[in-house]
């Protein structure tokens, strides 16, 4: 598999409702992912039951959450933007250090894959750093056909 940049890119100015979460340990994910699957439900996603568009933003609620909780520092705040067209989900931990890296050269049987998945489920995507934390996001559409403007920063 080739590398994969995971790019330093500012945050997109994202509208909408917010949902937030502080987590602590990974034995929190089960119980922000069902909070998270009824409040998309709530405002009625996903609209068409084929589309499967709610699960990839769960999906990668949990990648980004969970790799914040294991290899960064709590605590962390995951946070879902909803906007028309899309959702912003930007995920902060205490360890502005360490930057997003994927794995390179590993087996995928071991794990470590969760960055390449999201950038794949993602429109745009990236990190950057504020005062003392690390900042991952990823912008993912609300259709699975829907196609939302690649994000350009000058």
């Amino acid at each position: 598999m080739g590398r994969l940049a995971w790019p330093l890119r500012p945050l997109p100015d994202g509208r909408g409702e917010v949902w937030r979460w502080d987590l602590r340990t990974v034995a929190e994910l089960p119980a922000a992912r069902a909070v998270l699957r009824s409040r998309l439900g709530s405002v009625s996603y996903p609209r068409d039951p084929e589309d499967n568009a709610a699960e990839r933003l769960v999906l990668a609620f949990d990648e980004l959450a969970s790799n914040a909780l294991r290899h960064g520092l709590s605590p962390v705040v995951a946070t879902v933007v909803a906007g028309s067209g899309g959702w912003l989900l930007d995920v902060s931990d205490r360890d502005p250090e360490s930057m997003p890296a994927p794995a390179v050269d590993r087996d995928p049987a071991q794990g470590g894959l969760g960055l390449y998945l999201v950038a794949r489920l993602a429109v745009a995507h990236g990190w950057y750093v504020d005062a003392d934390c690390k900042h991952v996001w990823a912008c993912l559409p609300t259709a699975t056909d829907q196609r939302m403007p690649v994000l350009h920063h000058g």
